[in-house]
Order: structure tokens, then sequence, then C-alpha cells
């Protein structure tokens, strides 16, 4: 009699643990290849959600009794699903912008690049701007006749352009291409010319043998240009971060790390979000260009969401430039351009004062470093803060980029808790023309060292700097796994040792991103109590063949258990 008496107990416990039709969860994903990124228990086939977190994980027949009439059965059909993927660093109004003005990733030549401008200015009125963004001249197939250290000059740009000033943002954000008449607004002229020539201390703008410019503006010099350029609309900025976070969506990003804004984008997320139209969640930078914002956050503290849909709790500096056009910061010469070595973009001392003014007050600093050099002058500096603040023990500093390192800062990653949020894609996007940057023994011995620095501890937070790369995490994981070009080049993958394995490349996308921002005990892996993120794959990225990883495409995005995004 006990025995029975103590089994209608137990089944009276299990109703009540139960959702039934009283009281059923909202929704049910079953049918899944579910891969949670919890130890523990790593593959489920089904997830129950309410009130958009997860109530339970486990097999199609458990999640089933979780169904009541009200709920929403989603059948994956033997999908994949993971953790929502987290874009640890890009740019969001960058992305939405890029929609906006002329799209120059995919240009293979320069008289492509200019056969687009071309398109745009026969539309365009006299003395409208024509701006783009995203070439990369190292990614062309080929060069004009004519170039200048490595660049193209604007002469064909500036003859399909005489009535528009041009302004055209390298891939990677660090240069600009501008036409004759742009540089004529700007005051740019030949070093001949009577009036004096406006220069700009940590820019250059690159001129011919002749001391003419050549239309290529590096680093600060572009603002000369920039600053001209009429500003935007609110209406305009609105139509920018609608297109991005539709991106967003398509491409299964739930999180995103926005790699440095000012109180404008915040002001705009915040609006989005209190109208209900933010589907992707935002861990906001603020931008350590404007030392003035940085100063009225250090007075009212880090903004921390309850909701975890807008946070503002790190700052970005923007410290060296990038390898392409030859800014990165290195400890020696370039191998392709002798007695050159890039250089810093923001004086050291502020890396020093920012690090220590935010750390006790709680803000996390995100310092761009791609050079060794910069990448050593940001650990120094850190460490040293880490010093004075010893109380501080969950800084999670990072260094954005990490790209290229010394030997011998590597392990302090890892000793000193610092996190690499580094892009994947960069590796498969600059590999093949970065070997005549830095030479073979630099890059086998620091460059996109995944591996070694896994060996010493450290985090890697993975993403794609978009727009200078697409947003779309695919090819970035195919990188992560493979170190191969997107054309699938070379065989065995560039210092294949260093490839992450599949696991490593999902974490680094997921639960690893959700560290990056402090929110991992929220989001980042399908454990039961946390957020119903949720990303759902066409195939399966964790055992199909590495040649069929880009041909994967998202089915569904679901934030917080609301589908945000789903594949017709």
């Amino acid at each position: 009699m006990k025995n029975i008496y103590f089994l209608l107990i137990l089944a009276l416990f299990a109703g009540a643990c139960t959702s039934g039709p009283e009281n059923p969860v909202d929704s049910v994903y079953i049918n899944g290849i579910i891969y949670t990124v919890d130890e523990a228990n790593p593959q489920v086939q089904a997830v129950a959600v309410k009130d958009g977190l997860i109530l339970a994980v486990g097999s199609t027949e458990e999640i089933q009794a979780y169904v009541g009439e009200a709920t929403e059965v989603i059948d994956l059909q033997g999908k994949t699903m993971t953790p929502g993927f987290i874009e640890s660093h890009a740019h969001l109004m960058g992305i939405g912008y890029n929609k906006l003005e002329i799209d120059l990733m995919g240009v293979k030549t320069y008289d492509e690049l200019i056969q687009k401008v071309a398109e745009a200015a026969a539309t365009a009125k006299p003395g409208d701007w024509i701006t783009g963004r995203g070439w990369h001249q190292d990614k062309w197939l080929q060069m004009p006749e004519k170039t200048v250290k490595g660049f193209q000059t604007h002469d064909a740009l500036s003859a399909v352009t005489p009535n528009n000033p041009v302004y055209l943002a390298h891939a990677s954000g660090h240069a600009s291409f501008v036409n004759q008449k742009a540089m004529e607004l700007a005051g740019i002229t030949p070093l001949r010319s009577e009036k004096p020539t406006q220069e700009v201390e940590g820019g250059e703008v690159l001129r011919d043998e002749l001391g003419n410019p050549t239309g290529v503006l590096v680093e600060r010099a572009s603002a000369l240009v920039a600053k001209l350029i009429p500003e935007t609309t609110p209406e305009k900025n609105e139509e920018a971060l609608t297109l991005a976070l539709q991106e967003l969506a398509e491409k299964g990003i739930t999180s995103f790390h926005d790699a440095g804004s000012g109180q404008e984008v915040i002001d705009l997320v915040q609006k989005f979000k209190n109208e209900g139209k933010l589907t992707s969640r935002m861990y906001i930078m603020l931008t350590g260009r404007q030392p003035e914002l940085l100063e009225a956050w250090y007075k009212k503290g880090p903004m921390i969401d309850p909701d975890h849909f807008l946070t503002v709790r790190s700052i970005k500096l923007n410290c060296d430039g990038a390898l392409g056009p030859w800014g990165a910061w290195l400890l020696e010469d370039y191998s392709d351009k002798p007695g050159h070595r890039g250089h810093e973009t923001l004086p050291m001392s502020v890396v020093t004062e920012v690090s220590e003014k935010a750390l006790p007050l709680g803000f996390q600093v995100c310092s761009h470093a791609i050079g060794d050099r910069a990448n050593q002058e940001i650990l120094d500096r850190y460490e040293a803060a880490f010093a004075k603040n010893p109380e501080a023990k969950d800084h999670r500093f990072r260094i954005e980029h990490a790209q290229h390192l010394h030997p011998d800062d590597i392990p302090r990653f890892g000793q000193l808790g610092v996190i690499a949020a580094m892009q994947a894609i960069h590796l498969s996007s600059d590999r093949p023309w970065a070997i005549d940057r830095l030479g073979e023994k630099r890059i086998i011995d620091g460059a996109y060292v995944w591996q070694s620095l896994f060996k010493t501890g450290a985090l890697i937070a993975n993403g794609t700097d978009a727009p200078v790369e697409p947003v779309d995490p695919i090819p970035s994981f195919y990188a992560s796994v493979t170190r191969k070009t997107l054309q699938g080049l070379p065989e065995g993958g560039y210092e294949g040792e260093q490839k992450m394995t599949r696991e490593q490349a999902l974490k680094s996308y997921t639960l690893d991103g959700a560290f990056a921002e402090f929110e991992e005990n929220f989001k980042g892996s399908i454990e039961v109590g946390k957020a119903a993120d949720f990303t759902v794959f066409d195939k399966n990225i964790m055992q199909i063949p590495e040649d069929e990883i880009l041909q994967t495409k998202v089915q569904m995005t679901v934030v917080g258990g609301e589908v945000v995004f789903s594949k017709q």
C-alpha cells in the first residue's frame, strides 16, 4: 500500500512539474539535432520554451509532455539547432548604411569599381555626394596599370564623376578613395601648389612622385574629406538600423556587439527597443573617439539592461591601423615596405588613462589592435591597470582582432584574462596576401594563432567585423575550422595546426561570445533557465564535410522565444 501511495505522490509531482493544457509552454522545438554547448548535456532533440526562457531540454518524447492546447509546436524535421549566434565585433550602422550606399565588397577589379560609381553618378544630381564602402585592392584579380604605393589613382574615378564629390571607404575602414572634386572641396592640393596642402597627424595623403595626391587617404587623413559629407537624417538612420536588424535576423545573429558608437546610436537603439522593433540583443561599446562621451558615462556608470536587450558597459579604443594599407603597428618593418612599421592611431597614454578610469567604475575596455606592436603595447597598459586595481577581478578586458602577435605576448592573454575578440573570416580574406606584409616567420609564429591562444587558457570570441566582411557567420565558422580561403585553398589550410575544432568554433560564436559581454549565465548555451535564443540551419555544420559548410543556410532565428526570421 505504501508503494502505491508513493507512486501516486510521484505522479502528482510529475504532473505539477509538467505543463498541461491549463498552463502550457509557449512553444516547443522537436525532432531536431540540437547542439547545446552545454558540456553536461551536449546534444538533445527538443526544447520547451516559456516566457522567453528555456523551460526544458531533452528527447522529443520528453518535451512533448509539455505541450498544451495553446503551445506552438515547431517540428525541426531533423534540422540543426544551436544556441543563437553572437556577433562579437561588428558595426551596426555600418551594416545598414552599406545597404544604402554603393556596396563595393564584391568588386574584383578597379574597372568594376569605376563602373559601379559611374552608374551611381548617372542618376545623381550635380553636387550630390556619392559614397560607398568595401573595396580592397589586395582582393582584386588585377590592379590598374598606374599604381602608387600599392594603390590605384583617382584619374579614372574623377573622369566619370566630374560633377560629384566621391568618398569610398576601404573595406577595412582604415583608408578611403576620393575623386578630384572631393579633394578640391577638402583643400587637398599638389605639393607644388601655392596654397598650403592639408595634412593630418596619424594619417597620410598618398602622393605620386610629382607630389600629386592620388586620391587615397590613409587612416586619419580620410577625415579631411569625410567631415565634408552632409550629416545624415534621423529618418535615414532609422532606415539603416532597420536594414541592419533585418540582415542580422536573416543571418542567424541573435546578439550583437557593436564595436564603437556614440550616444546618437545608443538613443536610436533604445527607441527601437521601446517600440518593440529590436530583434537582436545589443551590446554597444562607447566610442573612444569622443572623450566627452566617455566622461559623461564615467559619471553615470554602466547601463546593464535587466531585459538583456541593450547594455552599455564597455569602451572601444582604436589603437592602430589595418594590415592592408600598411597601417597595422609592427615591432619590425613590413616585409614589403622596408622602413615602415605602421603607426598608432591613438596615443598609448590614452589607453592607460581609459583603462585606469574604466576598471574601478565597472567598464570593460576593448582595444583594436592588429599589429604585434599594438597588441604588446595594449597588453602592457592593461597589465599596469590591473596591478593598480587588484580588487577588480572580473574585468574581461578585450583586444579586438589580435591578428598578429609576438610569440612572447601570446601567453599573456591567458595569464591576464584578456579576451581575444578575433574574426576568423579575416584569415580567409587576408592570409593570401598577409604573408607579403609580414613574411613567413611572423605569419607562422604569431598570425591568427587560435590554438596557441587556447593553450594559454585564453578565450576567443568570434565574429566578422561587418561591414568589413559580410555579417554571415557561416564563412567565419568555415574559416575557423579549415583555415582556407572561401575558394577552398590551400589544401589542408594555412598553418593547419591552428585550426579550431568544430566544438571550439561553435563555442566561440555562442557561449564565449556571451562571456565576452558578461552574459554567459543568461545565454550562449541551450540550458534550462537561459534565454530561448536559437539559430536553426539546414545542414549539420558539426558533421557535414567541410566543403559543404559554405552551402549551409539559416532556416530560422529565434530571440527570446520569438521567431524573428523564418525561411519560407
